[in-house]
């Protein structure tokens, strides 16, 4: 952390986004050097905890300033395979766990001009984000909530025919086209794509991957567990939502592995039950965290949920974990993801050189859902909620033996 100037130091905020206090003369030293004004937080331990959200302004101002050789595809350093042709981008790379990059990645796919881009389509920059006021939480009209059923039916939409894939074998890049062509098929952007140079339609987190897993040539093994995280722009608004799934009978047979699926999906549900007008934001990471830990799991803390609308990821930012100082109450008419992560391990990640590969530091693996919601008069509409024909679902958790 490098010291910024403080001539302005008492009049600024925080940049922390569950903090409250007003900044010290503690400037971000990455923000310096890109030449970012007023990124100034209260205490180191405040923009460690903070990091990962905060890094992406680096990108933005990297990519508005043409130097992107940072966050694009390092050249290979290992030979491709003589029959396959693909290879390990990262080969003296110290991962975490099991799971590995395989490259080549596909060709960026194509989106029709006939259908509605976000601002980052061509640029890779969320410029409408850039300007929001992060403590302005907007309240969406009766026009703007049918924009957000829509788009969220289409996106659930898009997850199951993706999700219906998933099997040992199948490749994470044809995934990401399928989800593509289910996008378009329905008109729809898909908002990963390009949003800070992401360069897939959808991510792909399996195992130990935390979260902004690419989709790349690994194949899926009996065994694995996966994230799928889809979002979709349609009539000028976003929708978003995850869910993480089992490969093959071995992963449904691994009760580590359940026990940790079952409980983030059920910590989820817990966090949704409680959302009415008059709720404190701070509430769902306390119910979130207390049924982590009574199973034994730790939330990954660094991510949360955000406000979703018109734009991808405006205000509020909503923490999962407990004893956060997560500001605002539900109200009728915002629009938010809740979408907790959890670990079997240490709640710490790092990220693969891709520079969006997010992993846990011991290799330990992670579960994640999430749902797009709408807080009503009386209580809490799920838009992206699933059916009766969506794959996945919960299976019980094994009762441990002696």
């Amino acid at each position: 952390m490098a010291i910024g100037d403080s001539s302005e130091q008492g009049t600024r905020k925080c940049l922390g986004a569950d903090c409250e206090k007003e900044a010290g003369p503690l400037q971000c030293p990455t923000c310096l050097k890109a030449g970012v004004q007023d990124s100034y937080f209260c205490s180191q331990e405040c923009f460690k905890r903070n990091w990962t959200q905060h890094r992406i302004i680096h990108k933005k101002a990297q990519a508005q300033n043409g130097i992107i050789d940072k966050f694009v595809t390092p050249k290979a350093d290992s030979q491709p395979d003589t029959d396959t042709g693909n290879y390990n981008p990262f080969p003296t790379f110290s991962f975490t766990g099991s799971v590995r990059p395989v490259y080549p990645l596909s060709p960026r796919r194509a989106i029709p001009k006939s259908i509605k881009h976000p601002d980052w389509a061509v640029t890779g920059i969320p410029k409408g984000e850039q300007r929001l006021n992060r403590y302005k939480i907007d309240l969406l009209n009766a026009k703007g909530q049918e924009a957000m059923r829509k788009v969220c039916r289409l996106a659930r939409e898009v997850l199951d025919i993706t999700a219906a894939a998933v099997k040992p074998g199948v490749t994470t890049d044809f995934l990401d086209e399928i989800c593509h062509k289910a996008c378009i098929e329905r008109e729809s952007y898909p908002s990963p794509l390009n949003y800070s140079r992401f360069p897939k339609s959808l991510c792909t987190s399996p195992n130990e991957v935390v979260c902004h897993g690419i989709p790349d040539q690994r194949a899926l093994v009996d065994g694995d567990i996966i994230n799928l995280d889809i979002s979709l722009y349609h009539g000028g608004y976003h929708a978003d939502l995850n869910e993480t799934y089992y490969v093959g009978d071995k992963a449904k047979a691994n009760a580590d592995a359940v026990r940790l699926v079952e409980t983030t999906r059920e910590c989820l549900d817990m966090a949704i039950a409680t959302v009415k007008p008059g709720t404190p934001i701070r509430d769902f990471g306390r119910v979130i965290e207390k049924h982590a830990k009574s199973r034994g799991l730790s939330v990954m803390a660094t991510w949360g949920g955000h406000g979703i609308g018109t734009e991808f990821h405006p205000p509020p930012w909503i923490p999962h974990y407990s004893k956060n100082k997560a500001v605002g109450i539900c109200k009728p008419g915002m629009t938010f993801t809740i979408e907790p992560i959890l670990t079997l391990g240490k709640p710490r990640e790092v990220y693969w050189p891709d520079e969006w590969t997010n992993v846990t530091v011991d290799g330990k693996w992670t579960a994640q859902f999430e749902q797009t919601l709408l807080v009503t008069e009386t209580g809490v509409e799920i838009l992206t909620a699933g059916n009766e024909n969506s794959p996945g679902g919960p299976i019980p958790i094994p009762i441990p033996t002696e």
